[in-house]
C-alpha cells in the first residue's frame, strides 16, 4: 500500500536523527531572548513607556520597563552592546555640555531659564490661584492714567478697597530726566505695598535712551524697543513684589498723529516682552480691540450707542472712554481678588 508523503519534508530530518528541539526548547529559548533584551535594552525599554500617552498600556509597559531600566542600569551590557553595533547605524558626535538637562543644573548663565511665572493659567487651561482679598490698589502712569484713577477709586472705594492714585504728569519711561520711573517705582512699592497695581504711561515716549553698551539709540527701532522693554521690566519687576502682587499694565490706544502711532505701536510691543517672564503676575490690558481695532477713531458702539472715547488731543480718553477701560480692567482683576464688601 503506497504510504503518504510529507508535502513539508520535515521527514528527511527524522531519516538522519537531526530533529533533537522539543516545544519547551522553543519556550527556553523566547525566555532567553527576553532575558537578554532585558539586561542590555532595559532602559530603552522604560523610556518606550514614558514616552507613550497617559492609559493602562503605558502602566503595564512601565510595570516591566521600571525594573528592567534599573537593572540595565547596574550592568554594563548596554553600553557594551551600544559600541560594539555603532557602526551599523553612526551617530552624529553630540556634546554632553550641551544636552537639555546640563543646562537646567547650569546657574549664571546667559541664558535665564523660563519659570512657571511666564505663563498665565487661564491662558494654558491650567488651575488658576485662588483668589486673594483686594486690600489696596494702586493706579499709576503718566497723563494717560487719569481720569481712570477717578473711575476706579469711585467703583472700589465702597468695596473695602484703598486706591491710591499717583500719576505724574508730563513723564515718560524713555524721559528719565523729569523723573526715573525705575526709581519712582521701587519708592512707591516701598511706600503703599500694593496688593495690585494698574500702569497706564506712554503719551510722552520716543526719547532717545542708552541701548546695549551704553550707546544711546534713536526711537524707534528694535534697540530703542529693547531699551525701552528693559525699563518696563524692571519696572514690572518691582511692582510685582516677588510674585506678591499682581500688575494691570495698559497698552496704548492708537493715537491719532502718524508720528505718535508709530511710537505707541513700539512701546506696545516692548510691554508685550517686557511682561513675558512673569504671564501669571503680570497682565498686559490691550486696549487696540476695545478702542482702536482698525485705527484711530474718537467714537465708538458702547452698549448699543455711539459714544465718544477720546480727548480732542487724539490721545487721552476722556471720561466715558476711562469708565470703558475701567468696566475692562475689573472684569481683569475680578478674576484674580476678591472684595471686603460686597456691591
Amino acid at each position: 500500500m503506497t504510504q503518504p508523503t510529507d508535502d513539508s519534508l520535515m521527514n528527511r530530518f527524522d531519516e538522519h536523527g537531526l530533529r533533537r528541539f522539543r516545544a519547551r526548547d522553543a519556550i527556553a529559548s523566547v525566555l532567553l531572548a527576553a532575558v537578554l533584551l532585558v539586561l542590555v535594552e532595559g532602559a530603552a525599554i522604560r523610556r518606550a513607556g514614558e514616552q507613550m500617552n497617559p492609559g493602562i498600556g503605558r502602566d503595564l509597559v512601565l510595570l516591566v520597563g521600571e525594573p528592567a531600566g534599573w537593572l540595565a542600569d547596574q550592568l554594563p551590557l548596554a553600553g557594551l552592546a551600544s559600541d560594539a553595533t555603532a557602526w551599523l547605524s553612526p551617530d552624529e558626535e553630540l556634546a554632553e555640555a550641551d544636552s537639555f538637562d546640563v543646562a537646567a543644573q547650569q546657574t549664571g548663565g546667559a541664558l535665564a531659564p523660563v519659570t512657571a511665572a511666564a505663563f498665565d493659567p487661564a491662558e494654558i487651561g491650567a488651575e488658576p490661584e485662588p483668589r486673594r482679598p483686594l486690600g489696596k490698589l494702586l493706579v499709576t502712569g503718566d497723563s494717560l492714567s487719569t481720569p481712570l484713577d477717578v473711575q476706579l477709586a469711585r467703583r472700589l472705594s465702597s468695596r473695602g478697597v484703598d486706591v491710591v492714585r499717583d500719576p505724574h504728569l508730563g513723564t515718560g519711561i524713555s524721559k528719565s530726566f523729569t523723573v526715573d520711573w525705575g526709581q519712582l517705582a521701587a519708592s512707591q512699592v516701598r511706600r503703599h505695598r500694593p496688593d495690585a497695581v494698574v500702569v497706564f504711561i506712554g503719551a510722552n515716549e520716543g526719547f532717545p535712551m542708552p541701548g546695549a553698551g551704553g550707546r544711546e539709540v534713536e526711537c524707534c527701532g528694535a534697540d530703542w524697543a529693547a531699551a525701552y522693554a528693559t525699563r518696563v521690566r524692571q519696572m514690572a519687576d518691582t511692582y510685582r513684589r516677588d510674585g506678591a502682587a499682581r500688575v494691570y499694565w495698559i497698552t496704548l490706544p492708537t493715537p491719532r498723529d502718524p508720528d505718535r502711532r508709530r511710537i505707541g505701536r513700539v512701546v506696545n510691543a516692548a510691554i508685550a516682552a517686557a511682561a513675558a517672564p512673569w504671564r501669571a503676575q503680570v497682565r498686559v490690558v490691550d486696549t487696540v480691540p476695545t478702542f482702536t481695532p482698525d485705527g484711530y477713531r474718537d467714537a465708538i458702539d458702547v452698549r448699543g450707542t455711539r459714544t465718544i472715547v477720546r480727548d480732542a488731543d487724539g490721545i487721552h480718553l476722556n471720561a466715558a472712554g476711562a469708565a470703558l477701560l475701567a468696566d475692562d480692567l475689573l472684569d481683569r482683576i475680578e478674576r484674580d481678588f476678591v472684595y471686603e464688601r460686597g456691591p
